[in-house]
């Protein structure tokens, strides 16, 4: 038997979570068209940063995705739903598999917060990137069926599909770095040597194939494993979730933080370094990368494969300063999930592999 989860299991909703359910189901019954009640809300276990709900009613069930509770400080840009919900709209019928979105609140009067609902999807979602309980063959059919996906979303034409404004064109590292860099500043628990290391030499040191603006794309922003949704016995996403990250970038970023799997040990941060990836049939990253760049024509793979070293310093810099974030949500006690605290204990191992990576460059 295949190993895997129904999407995630729920919970009752508690705490700052919480909200009028009456009156979101009397907003729901004026906006969302065959909405009936009774209205049961529950949690869904897991998610960081926008808390993630099921709505229930007796004819059927709905996913909702809301800014966390009004008492939550947000940093800036930080919990944008409403761009969530405009990039999966704009993506529908294209190659990537995304929810079909129903309804968008951006009036916080209504619960005390934005929020939007989608539709519910039954299926699968793989936690362990090693897919324990499979056979080899399935294994390399998820992870192909992982690489077509990224691969159709850099191919997606933005302007097309009405995501023209989705992000600023253009020097990308550059401000992703500097973003980073700001939203690490503002969530220091403790000092992270490493960070301020990797904050002056990353801007220093952008390969060509960093700053090539021509190649932009919607970049997912956090394209792993377990923010895909299979089908419940076939290789096959149904969608890609949790787009909180989203924006126009470069293809490449996205890409290769994605690929940080390969160099992650399992345990420390959801990954795949160090296992018998050949036994296992998972692909090695070198093949994984050459697939993509087949795929896409984004890149030369033997030219990338030269610029790898700062990618990964890169990816590994901007998910320390997410983690070291949730850690000060932690702190704060606003972080919607009891891993957050775990979660952010992991900024500053991946700070120090960042740094080695960039000492490898």
């Amino acid at each position: 038997m295949t190993d895997f989860q129904h999407f995630v299991g729920t919970r009752a909703v508690t705490g700052a979570q919480a909200f009028d359910e009456d009156v979101l189901a009397a907003w729901l019954a004026d906006h969302l068209p065959g909405f009936a009640g009774p209205l049961k809300v529950e949690i869904f276990k897991g998610g960081q940063s926008n808390p993630t709900y099921k709505l229930v009613t007796p004819a059927q069930s709905y996913v909702m995705r809301a800014k966390p509770g009004p008492k939550a400080k947000l940093l800036p840009s930080a919990h944008a739903v409403e761009r969530e919900f405009a990039v999966m709209r704009g993506l529908h019928g294209t190659d990537v598999p995304v929810p079909q979105m129903l309804c968008l609140c951006e009036d916080e009067s209504v619960i005390g917060r934005a929020f939007y609902v989608m539709e519910f999807m039954q299926g699968r979602v793989l936690w362990d990137q090693a897919l324990p309980g499979m056979a080899p063959a399935e294994r390399s059919a998820i992870y192909d069926e992982m690489n077509r996906v990224i691969a159709a979303l850099h191919k997606v034409d933005y302007a097309a599909r009405g995501l023209g404004d989705y992000g600023k064109p253009g020097n990308y590292f550059e401000r992703q770095i500097g973003r980073w860099s700001k939203q690490y500043l503002a969530s220091i628990t403790q000092p992270i040597p490493a960070m301020d290391q990797l904050m002056a030499w990353l801007p220093e040191h952008m390969p060509a194939s960093a700053r090539d603006d021509s190649k932009t794309s919607i970049v997912h922003g956090d394209f792993r494993l377990d923010n895909l949704m299979f089908h419940p016995t076939e290789p096959r996403v149904l969608a890609v979730l949790d787009w909180e990250l989203s924006t126009l970038g470069h293809p490449l970023a996205d890409f290769s933080y994605h690929c940080m799997a390969w160099h992650i040990t399992p345990g420390m941060f959801r990954g795949i370094g160090g296992l018998d990836l050949q036994r296992l049939g998972i692909p090695a990253e070198a093949d994984y990368m050459r697939r993509y760049c087949e795929r896409t024509g984004l890149a030369d793979f033997d030219a990338l494969q030269a610029d790898w070293n700062f990618y990964m310093a890169y990816n590994m810099f901007r998910l320390a300063a997410i983690l070291q974030g949730i850690a000060k949500r932690a702190e704060a006690g606003t972080a919607s999930s009891a891993q957050a605290v775990a979660s952010g204990a992991g900024a500053r191992p991946l700070a120090e592999m960042a740094w080695q990576f960039a000492q490898k460059a």
